[in-house]
């Protein structure tokens, strides 16, 4: 197996809202909240038109990118053993990826991400995990992680106790790691997790430009770059509209953005951008290559609503 992803298993339920919906309900635009309160979530869903669901989660969605590239990939991710649960298992072996977790009646339901598309295409979420997030060292089987070239893991698993430990279990287990910083809100939240991360255990890792920049604490994309080198990693930092940059121990490789696209809806621009880069690199492809296929597959998923191709 290529590579194995790790990380919430999660139903996206996406609905299109105005600016003032996210101002009403106190949210922070372009960001992810997690919503612990089952009925505080419902009823926020009770006020809005659903104009699709389907199997989400952020490496998920990045998995699912690299099998619709050919690549022998799998997923771990923790869903209960209700309708959401099965219809989200039905939804990754559709997609020809290995499911390596054994579904069972769990305390809470799967989870649930309530995607916000604005106007301007921007996504707001919230995110209630349900049983996603009690993802535990139990759930990793250590011969499935030897079995696997490399392990993508999300930020977002960090989120609550127990998934840190399967986090530590896959990184202890692995040939080679790379994860996504996920969100400004994750970086912010556990900063110092991820940056003891990022320097010593981590061999590729994806961040936007406001996530690198938080997690070092500068304001310049400069001293971004200058860090990424000092570290000696594969850093790939995407910047919207200025495209996207890898720097590779001493070696920066720039890609200017696609223009003339019909943006619909911006979820999951990250997570296809991370299944084509990853494509390259398991493909043996260089940096430019790797950026030009993360930057192909982004464009694509920006110009329809949802995180699928």
């Amino acid at each position: 197996m290529k590579i194995l992803g790790i990380g919430n298993a999660i139903v996206d339920v996406i609905c299109k809202v105005d600016d003032e919906f996210i101002k009403k309900n106190n949210l922070t635009k372009s960001t992810m909240k997690l919503i612990f309160d089952e009925k505080e979530f419902k009823q926020l869903l009770s006020n809005l038109k659903i104009e699709k669901t389907v199997s989400g989660g952020s490496v998920a969605n990045s998995i699912v990118g690299l099998s619709q590239l050919g690549n022998d990939v799998g997923f771990i991710g923790k869903v209960n053993d209700d309708d959401l649960g099965g219809k989200y298992e039905e939804g990754l072996k559709t997609e020809n990826v290995k499911y390596f977790y054994f579904k069972k009646k769990e305390e809470l339901p799967t989870g649930t991400c309530l995607i916000l598309v604005t106007p301007d295409s921007e996504r707001t979420m919230c995110t209630f995990l349900g049983t996603a997030g009690k993802i535990n060292d139990h759930d990793i089987i250590e011969k499935d992680i030897k079995n696997a070239e490399m392990v993508f893991l999300e930020g977002y698993l960090w989120d609550e106790g127990d998934p840190k430990k399967a986090f530590d279990k896959a990184i202890s287990h692995s040939k080679k790691v790379a994860m996504s910083l996920s969100d400004l809100f994750c970086v912010e939240r556990h900063k110092l997790h991820f940056i003891e991360l990022v320097k010593n255990k981590l061999d590729i890792i994806f961040a936007n430009e406001q996530e690198i920049l938080s997690l070092i604490g500068s304001e310049t994309f400069e001293e971004a770059i200058t860090f990424s080198k000092e570290i000696k990693k594969n850093v790939i930092i995407t910047r919207g509209e200025n495209g996207a940059v890898s720097i590779n121990k001493d070696q920066v490789t720039e890609i200017n953005a696609q223009s003339n696209l019909k943006i619909k809806d911006l979820t999951g621009a990250g997570d296809l951008f991370a299944a084509g880069y990853l494509h390259g690199v398991i493909n043996q492809l260089d940096s430019k290559e790797c950026l030009i296929k993360g930057t192909e597959l982004s464009s694509k998923i920006i110009q329809k609503i949802g995180a699928r191709i």
